[in-house]
């Protein structure tokens, strides 16, 4: 590679919100994550044309991880591709890209548990049907160490990057080390407030491992995730700034694991609080947030560390 790939922030509405994907302009382009079903024609389409490009240009779709507003749009996008784009996704993440029903499923093994909604598991499906633009398998399932050629001499290394999600990954364009992670650099969680990750031990892991292996030159998050007074860091990161967002990343996953650790070993307790059984934590934490706010990282995350600590 001779100059750098230019990499162009793809920006789709949902709501109150706004999903971002990233176009890489390789010879062979690729565009990592693929939102939620309208955000291919939606937000992509007029982004791409902005820039003189065509969706019909992509080669590559390549998905972080499996949540809904990641790989929701993946269908779409590549039949807007003449199906000629190649969809790429970790292997422990396959299945949420095979089947709506995974993410209910998900859904009623964990959150449900906590947020006792007599309506949930109908209003998880009606949510799959809609944001998920159709089940597919994925063209290609890595598990972290590939390197993929989008031509002309520009390669993209795969990094297994557990933690958010078992099949959570990030894409590292080579010779620049721009590094696209998806959801895994919470920092304080984007709009609930809280960082959301299933595994503690393994999201832990993964920012150290992105800290002192991958270093990236440039960071792309999947949201503007916040910095701890509540305001965004913002989707595309400098080399200071990426350093800033996995230690803070690091330290607050610290906290949290220090808090829960010490509620547990006292054992747990339901109480009225919207917050229970982990109000305790809440409290010490300072967390104020709506913890029945989908996705509720709040509860997933706790989850995860009692979960562990169950299994000891």
């Amino acid at each position: 590679m001779t100059e750098a790939v230019k990499i162009h922030p793809l920006v789709s509405p949902w709501g109150r919100f706004g999903l971002y994907s990233f176009f890489i302009d390789a010879p062979e382009p690729a565009i990592v994550d693929a939102g939620i079903a309208s955000s291919p024609a939606s937000g992509m389409v007029p982004e791409l044309e902005k820039l003189g490009r065509s969706i019909e240009d992509v080669r590559w779709i390549l998905l972080t991880h499996g949540h809904i507003d990641h790989l929701g749009g993946a269908h779409a996008l590549w039949e807007l591709t003449g199906r000629r784009a190649r969809v790429v996704i970790h292997e422990a993440d396959a299945h949420l890209l095979r089947s709506r029903r995974s993410h209910v499923d998900q859904y009623v093994q964990v959150r449900q548990q906590y947020l006792k909604n007599p309506n949930g598991v109908e209003e998880q499906t009606n949510a799959a049907n809609h944001v998920i633009s159709g089940e597919m398998e994925p063209t290609m399932m890595v598990k972290g160490g590939e390197t993929l050629s989008l031509g002309g001499g520009v390669s993209i290394s795969v990094h297994r990057i557990p933690g958010h999600t078992a099949g959570s990954v990030a894409y590292a364009v080579d010779g620049q080390q721009s590094v696209f992670v998806g959801d895994a650099v919470q920092i304080h969680g984007a709009a609930n407030g809280f960082p959301g990750y299933e595994d503690p031990a393994a999201y832990r892991s993964s920012l150290e491992y992105l800290r002192d292996e991958v270093s990236p030159e440039h960071l792309y998050l999947g949201h503007p995730y916040r910095n701890p007074d509540g305001e965004p860091y913002g989707v595309e990161l400098d080399r200071k700034a990426t350093r800033s967002a996995l230690q803070e990343s690091i330290g607050l996953e610290a906290r949290i694991a220090g808090s829960a650790q010490r509620y547990f070993e006292d054992g747990i307790q339901e109480t009225d609080s919207v917050y229970s059984p982990f109000e305790r934590v809440a409290h010490e934490l300072g967390y104020t947030g709506d913890p029945t706010l989908e996705p509720s990282p709040f509860f997933t995350t706790l989850d995860g560390y009692w979960t562990r600590f169950q299994r000891r």
